[in-house]
Order: structure tokens, then C-alpha cells, then sequence
């Protein structure tokens, strides 16, 4: 989802009415393109993040502090003189565009009264903060010069202008042009567009009608885009071009009816899960997500937070295990290519036995050969057919016999040999493909510390410099189940291991799925008997920590923790049982409780 002019509409109107009115007692810059403001208001302290990062840039309150550099950069010395104690006259956005301005007053060096504007602009690789006095620039978080754009200059003295947006009409000037002042305190522009204006606008596109939704108005990002498309039940994948003047009715009665529930401040801020992963944020409900969970926050600050924060976890430990996925890929790839070639080699060897029954056969009627004959019909005592026995010609019966006696022999040995070498490369692409499996759950650089270890003492990896076994911190996740009991999942194999053979008792009941790699789950019985509802919350979460997480359905084997075995010498994490019980479930685990 785009940080898009809707969200900052749901921004804008927050902070409107938390920090109107509330005085800047502290500016800080924790980073070279963000600002933290701490704000005292109505008896309440505020924190206001600014980020003008150009890979995410955000704008949200929060209650998180962070670490200053001892000295403070230049734009923030410039903010701390000007904007100390400043009281917060209001906080607005133009039109929809991706723009929020804070009017501050102040007293200057003389004691009067004057007033500035900090202006955030949320625009990509574009974002800034600018200070401005009135419609100059006194100086900016980054320096834009005519080199970098020429389309405008950001440096102290330069004129303070919005750029233009490529055409993109506002959208408020469909209810009138006058805008809501708690929501963007201004009109926008003066202007009135028309429902024909708006017909017209999206036939004349020659792209899909969702496409030219965000491309003809300013503040829509393509997901807002298609959720009017779909709330209106039209293809947004058409052209405008190809819908019926009815469908394009239809498109601007919603279109319309989504700007005036923004103007009148009716935001509803959600976050939107894809099986415990945040997929989207918005500041509206999402309709077309409807077989996804939607998750309702009190304030559009709390989804922004906690969306990226989740989202920079999965993103960081992605970049964290990228060189351990690298090794287990590498290997996996391997023996994978090793596998097919000994299956192949195998089934080659299974042409054995024919050799044999033709040496016993020349063995046995052979005295009937006559010289130079190429071939030899017997009967075969085994089956009780005939059979054509190919010669060399140059060879008596007996050799003839011999050389295939000798093939059988060298497909005998090739047969025992490679029955044990695929044995041992299966089990070695199982124990990678778990440990791929525990890379895709794994959460915190502590979790990939005892992967990297099963790694390093199964000989992937090299322990550097004779250095120590590392210190492992990782514990397994920890669930209650609906009716109280606790419920642990391992991470990895050793966690597997450690649960199965440790954690759990005889009578605890054991769960994974079935045919796949995954973790180990097991339930803490504590003496009683488990119902329904406990047993299908473990299978749920068996299914979801598991290699088959994306299927709809998920075959889970369970049984009691007595009947699971660790043959001797197997691998970590890997266990054979022979009496189980099945069922086919999904991986659901949204209702479940996780313990921290």
C-alpha cells in the first residue's frame, strides 16, 4: 500500500487533534533525513516522527524514543532556534497531494510574535522536510539543486511552490472545491469538476480502468484504485473506454461517496493479514481484501507503526539469512542433481536379473548352440516362456554365459551400493529442506544463530578460527490453545529435538505434517485429556509452521509423545513412528494466543 493522500488525510486529521494548539519542548535528529518532535499538549506529552527516508517515508505519532548523535545536525540546531517552545497553530493538507503543513508560532530574537511553516512532504525518493517563512525557504532536511531537478530548487532563499503533479486533477474539486478545514483547512483551488468531467477523463486513457483512476487524480494509490473498482463491481483491469455509460454511473456514485467519508474525517485505520503476514495498510476498509483478516486500529499512528515494524522484521531477517539460504539452496540444488543421476543409475541395474537368467540359461542349453549363431531361444524354467537369448558370435556358449554373468555381477555390486547412497542422499535433501523450512519461520537474528550451528556441524559451514560453539538464546514459540493448554512449536530441528525428547512427556501428544518438512508441535497434556478444540489448534499450527503453509489444506499426523522414535545416528530434528492419527487441516492460526 502507498503512504498515499488519503492516508495523509487520516495523518493529518489525527495530529489536528492531538498537537493543535500543544508546544514543541524538544526537536531532535535521530537520522540524517528524520525528525523527532516531542510536543506537550492538554497535559499529555506527544512524539511526532518525520521521516523523509527516501525508501520509507512516514509520518506518525508514537510513543517509542531514539537514540540523538551527540551533536546535532545543522538542520536541527536551525529548527531548535527558530521552533523551541513554538505553540502549533494548525496542521493541514493541500488538496490530497501527499503534503502536510504545520503553522507554528513563535517569538523571534526581539520578542515578537512570528509565524513558520514546516512543510513534509511524502513523495518517494522526493520526500523532504522544509522550513519555511510564508512562501520562502529557510532551509531543508535534504538540498535540492537545479542539477538534481529541474523541475524545482529546494535550497534556503528559493521559492516554496508545489510541484506540479503530471496532470493529476484533485479529486476534491468533485464536492465543490471547498474541502473540510479540520481535514486540510483550505479549498482546493477554486475549482468544480462535473461527473462528465470525470467520464470523459477516464475513457479518454488508454489503460485499464484502475490504472486511470490513480493516474487522472492526485492523492490514490493503485490499491485505493482498485477497491473503488471492485466496490463499484466493475473489471478494473477494462479500459474505461470499454465500459457501458451505466458501469461508469455506477464507478462515479462510489468514487464520490469515498471522497466525501475522507473529507468528513470518517477514517477507519486497518491493517490486512494473509495468514499472520501483513499483506496491506489502509486508512478505509478494504473490501476486496474480504477473504483476508482485517485488523482495526484506534488510530492510523498505530498502523503505520506497526505495519512497517512487522514488515522490517520479515525484511531484515530476510537480508540476515540471505547468505545461510544461499548455502542450503547451493547444497539442496546438489543433491537434488546427485539424487536423479543415482535413480537414474538404478534404474539401469534393474536389467540385472535378465542378465542372470541368460547366463544360467546358455549354462543349461548352450550344448544346443550352434557356432556363429547370434542369438539362442530357451525356455525360461522361471516363467515358464521362451525367451531369445542375444550372442556374440565370436564367443562359445560358455563365454557367451560368462559375460553375462559378469554384467550381473557389476549391476549387483552398482545396485547394493547405490541402495545405500540414495538412502543416504534422500535423508541428506530432507535434513536441507527442513533446515530451508526453518529459515522461512525463522523471526530474529537469534533464531538463525542455531540454524548457522546445525550448518557448521553438518559440515556447510566452517567454524572460523577454532572459535566456540555460539551461544544459543532462541526458545521455541509458545502458544495457549482455547481451552488453556500450553502448546510449543519448534523453530528448527534442534528446537525439534529438544521438545520432542526433552520438553515432552509420554502421554503429551505430538503433531507435524505429514510427508513435508516442518516443526514439531507439541501439547502439554499436564494429566488430562486434550478436547476437539485443542487437538485441530495443533494440527493448525502444525500445518502453518510447515512447508505446506499455502495449501488450503494440510494432512497432519498425530499421536502420543511415547510412540515417537530417534532411530540411532539419524539426523537432528528427524523421528519415525508406526500408529498415528490424521486429519486434513487448515492453516489458520489468527485466533490462537502467542506468548512473548
Amino acid at each position: 500500500m502507498a503512504f498515499d493522500g488519503i492516508t495523509i488525510a487520516s495523518i493529518t486529521k489525527e495530529l489536528n487533534q492531538n498537537l493543535t494548539g500543544g508546544r514543541i519542548y524538544k526537536i531532535a535528529q535521530p537520522e540524517s533525513d528524520e525528525l523527532l518532535l516531542k510536543i506537550k499538549n492538554n497535559g499529555s506529552q506527544y512524539r511526532l516522527l518525520l521521516s523523509a527516508d527516501a525508501s520509507l517515508p512516514l509520518v506518525y505519532l508514537t510513543n517509542k524514543n531514539k537514540q540523538s548523535p551527540m551533536t546535532a545536525p545543522g538542520f536541527c540546531m536551525l529548527l531548535r532556534k527558530h521552533l523551541q517552545n513554538a505553540r502549533i497553530l494548525d496542521i493541514t493538507q493541500p488538496g490530497l497531494e501527499r503534503i502536510i503543513r504545520i503553522r507554528l508560532e513563535h517569538l523571534n530574537e526581539m520578542g515578537d510574535l512570528c509565524q513558520k511553516t514546516l512543510v513534509i512532504e511524502i513523495m518517494g525518493k522526493h520526500s523532504n522536510l522544509i522550513f519555511c517563512n510564508e512562501d520562502t525557504i529557510i532551509d531543508s532536511i535534504k538540498h535540492i539543486s537545479g542539477i538534481v531537478s529541474s523541475v524545482r530548487e529546494v535550497l534556503p532563499g528559493r521559492e516554496y511552490f508545489i510541484p506540479q503533479t503530471q496532470d493529476k486533477q484533485n479529486p476534491l474539486a468533485f464536492i465543490g472545491g471547498t474541502g473540510i478545514s479540520v481535514c486540510y483547512g483550505e479549498p482546493a483551488y477554486g475549482i468544480h469538476l462535473t461527473k462528465q468531467d470525470f467520464v470523459n477523463r477516464l475513457t479518454s486513457m488508454p489503460m485499464p480502468l484502475y490504472k486511470a483512476l490513480y493516474c487522472a487524480y492526485t492523492g490514490l494509490s493503485p490499491v485505493m484504485a482498485q477497491e473503488i473498482c471492485f466496490r463499484a463491481g466493475l473489471d478494473g483491469d477494462i479500459p474505461g473506454s470499454a465500459q457501458d455509460a451505466e458501469a461508469l454511473e455506477k464507478l462515479y456514485e462510489v468514487f464520490l461517496s469515498l471522497l466525501k467519508q475522507i473529507t468528513a474525517g470518517d477514517f477507519a485505520p486497518n491493517i490486512i493479514y494473509d495468514k499472520k503476514t501483513p499483506i496491506e495498510f489502509a486508512a478505509l476498509p478494504l473490501t476486496l481484501y474480504a477473504d483476508k483478516e482485517a485488523v482495526p486500529f484506534d488510530s492510523i499512528s498505530e498502523v503505520l507503526e506497526h505495519y512497517y515494524e512487522e514488515k522490517n522484521v520479515l525484511t531484515r531477517i530476510r537480508q540476515k539469512s540471505a547468505d545461510l539460504r544461499k548455502i542450503v539452496q547451493t547444497a539442496l540444488e546438489r543433491n537434488i542433481k546427485k539424487y536423479d543421476i543415482q535413480r537414474k543409475q538404478m534404474q539401469d541395474t534393474e536389467k540385472r536379473e535378465k542378465y542372470r537368467i541368460y547366463g544360467e540359461l546358455l549354462n543349461t542349453y548352450g550344448y544346443n548352440v550352434e557356432p556363429g549363431a547370434k542369438s539362442m531361444e530357451a525356455l525360461n524354467y522361471y516363467t515358464n516362456e521362451m525367451i531369445t537369448i542375444p550372442l556374440d558370435d565370436t564367443l562359445s556358449p560358455s563365454e557367451n554365459a560368462k559375460k553375462y554373468f559378469d554384467k550381473y555381477g557389476k549391476l549387483k555390486r552398482t545396485f547394493e551400493a547405490l541402495s545405500e547412497l540414495t538412502i543416504e542422499v534422500k535423508d541428506e535433501i530432507e535434513h536441507l529442506e527442513s533446515i530451508a523450512a526453518a529459515l522461512d519461520i525463522a523471526l530474529q537474528e537469534e533464531d538463525l544463530v542455531q540454524i548457522k550451528e546445525e550448518l557448521i556441524e553438518s559440515g556447510y559451514i566452517r567454524r572460523k578460527g577454532g572459535n566456540k560453539k555460539a551461544r544459543i538464546t532462541s526458545k521455541p514459540f509458545h502458544y495457549i490453545s482455547s481451552d488453556g493448554f500450553h502448546i510449543y512449536v519448534g523453530k528448527n530441528n534442534y528446537q525439534n529435538d529438544e521438545l520432542t525428547f526433552k520438553t515432552a512427556t509420554g502421554n503429551d501428544w505430538w503433531f507435524h505434517a505429514k510427508g513435508m518438512p516442518g516443526s514439531h508441535v507439541i501439547v502439554k497434556t499436564e494429566g488430562k485429556e486434550l478436547p476437539d478444540r485443542t487437538f485441530e489448534e495443533a494440527a493448525r499450527l502444525a500445518a502453518y509452521y510447515s512447508k505446506g503453509r499455502e495449501q488450503e489444506k494440510v494432512e497432519i499426523d498425530y499421536l502420543q509423545k511415547k510412540n515417537v522414535k530417534k532411530p540411532n545416528g539419524a539426523k537432528p530434528g528427524f523421528v519415525v513412528y508406526y500408529t498415528n492419527f490424521s486429519m486434513a487441516i487448515d492453516s489458520d492460526i489468527s485466533g490462537l494466543e502467542q506468548i512473548k
